[in-house]
């Protein structure tokens, strides 16, 4: 298989190299075919001033909905759980009482109470809620056999800024050895579609493409900024048509490392946000700002004084109380800090923040050992949606008296990806072919009317 890493190594890359290669893929279809595909799809279409843009704040391991956005103070003892809710900013909404910061800014979020799916298990649920079908790929111990949401904006949607992609991933989990970021998965389309992975900054970034890693890209710059000087005087730029223009700026352009290069931003901005994820979710900011249109963050679990590393709230795992005590803090400063920073800046009418994980826990609390926990429960999770230029402060859906499914305005994944692809301007009754041919709806769902 083609390699422009061992290209590299070996002497400058020719021509030919770099255009197949592109920012996204080596193999199958040439980004410069891409891009010209791409617009003979479109014929006549203008860019508007800002593209739609979506983050993806996913909460990784399936946060209880009874102890943030869905609480039943009037269940049971072994229903309810530790927390109190409190009142927030906008009449009739409460959250957990660990949620003060959220509570302020009610007005600038909507919840949704009542989507609900059947798919237990963490990969399994990952599948649904981002592609809207659970298939297991053949080979693969957790990947979609469906391409996910961000595959399908790499594929349908252009990105902004010279060398972004039309989608990231910013940090994942290791599973069984390779990155895992949630919606990556290209499923059964080319791997040229596949989300990049980015942990940590550009120099990190991992590329899946083909089963093939393409490592630490900067190094590859000089030699790409030299080729790029001779096609510029050689004068043959001028002659070559605008996609195979727009491959070579892709793939030589420095845009993305900007991006990523937190230090171009007010340090008041940068220690607002903090470390970790809330770092994470200011580069999504960055990203959306220079143009990309999906970029996933990867919401971690843990804490100071807590065994908790993800959302995974099992009894058997650690004390859900002990975690939530720990975690909760931090998540209610990352997000509402996101939430703001859209707002100050008047991107929360281009860019559409979801933060979710892919199912709830169920109503009944775990005991063991003295400790509580909550086991999966995809029959019914909370949604927070923010921006988009929706209309914001209201509660869409609720769950029974326990909070174990809907009772009003039942929500499939389906649903919700019609929503963002709406937003993003993909046509979510669109059919694309599987290997066999059949066409294959992006989705089954319908937008979300209270949200245009």
């Amino acid at each position: 298989m083609f390699s422009l890493q061992s290209s590299v190594q070996f002497g400058r890359p020719s021509r030919r190299e770099v255009l197949r290669a592109g920012f996204l893929g080596l193999g199958g279809l040439s980004l410069a075919d891409m891009l010209r595909a791409e617009a003979a799809a479109n014929p006549g279409s203008s860019r508007p001033k800002r593209e739609k843009s979506v983050i993806l704040l996913f909460v990784h391991g399936g946060p209880s909905h009874l102890e943030t956005y869905d609480m039943k103070p009037y269940a049971s003892s072994e229903i309810r759980g530790p927390f109190l809710p409190v009142r927030t900013n906008v009449s009739g909404i409460e959250v957990c009482e660990h949620l003060p910061n959220h509570a302020k800014i009610a007005d600038r979020f909507t919840l949704i109470r009542s989507c609900t799916h059947d798919e237990a298990d963490h990969f399994a649920g990952h599948r649904r809620f981002l592609s809207g079908y659970g298939k297991l790929k053949p080979g693969f111990g957790y990947e979609s056999y469906y391409p996910q949401v961000g595959a399908v904006a790499n594929r349908l949607l252009s990105g902004g800024d010279k060398g972004m992609p039309a989608a990231i991933a910013v940090n994942g989990v290791v599973v069984n050895g390779p990155d895992y970021a949630a919606g990556v998965s290209e499923g059964y389309w080319s791997g040229v579609y596949r989300v990049p992975i980015v942990n940590g900054s550009m120099r990190d970034t991992h590329l899946s493409v083909d089963a093939n890693r393409l490592d630490d890209r900067m190094l590859l710059q000089g030699s790409l900024d030299r080729f790029r000087r001779e096609v510029d005087a050689s004068g043959m730029m001028s002659n070559m048509d605008e996609f195979n223009r727009r491959a070579i700026e892709i793939v030589t352009s420095g845009a993305a490392a900007k991006a990523f290069d937190i230090s171009r931003e007010d340090p008041r901005i940068v220690e607002k946000y903090g470390d970790g994820y809330g770092r994470d979710a200011l580069i999504a900011r960055r990203l959306v700002e220079a143009g990309v249109r999906f970029v996933s963050v990867c919401v971690r679990g843990g804490g100071p004084g807590t065994k908790a590393y993800d959302w995974d709230d099992h009894a058997v795992n650690w004390d859900m109380l002990g975690a939530m005590n720990a975690r909760l803090p931090k998540y209610d400063h990352v997000v509402p800090t996101l939430i703001d920073d859209l707002y100050d800046r008047g991107l929360n009418e281009d860019v559409l923040l979801i933060v979710t994980g892919e199912f709830g826990r169920t109503p009944r609390l775990e005991f063991r050992d003295g400790k509580i926990g909550r086991d999966h429960w995809p029959s019914a999770m909370s949604i927070l949606i923010s921006g988009g230029d929706m209309p914001m402060g209201q509660v869409i859906g609720a769950t029974d008296a326990i909070g174990a499914r809907p009772s009003s305005r039942p929500l499939d994944p389906h649903d919700i990806l019609a929503t963002i692809y709406r937003f993003l301007g993909i046509n979510h009754e669109l059919h694309l072919p599987d290997p066999a041919g059949r066409p294959i709806a992006l989705t089954h769902g319908k937008p979300v009317p209270e949200l245009f």
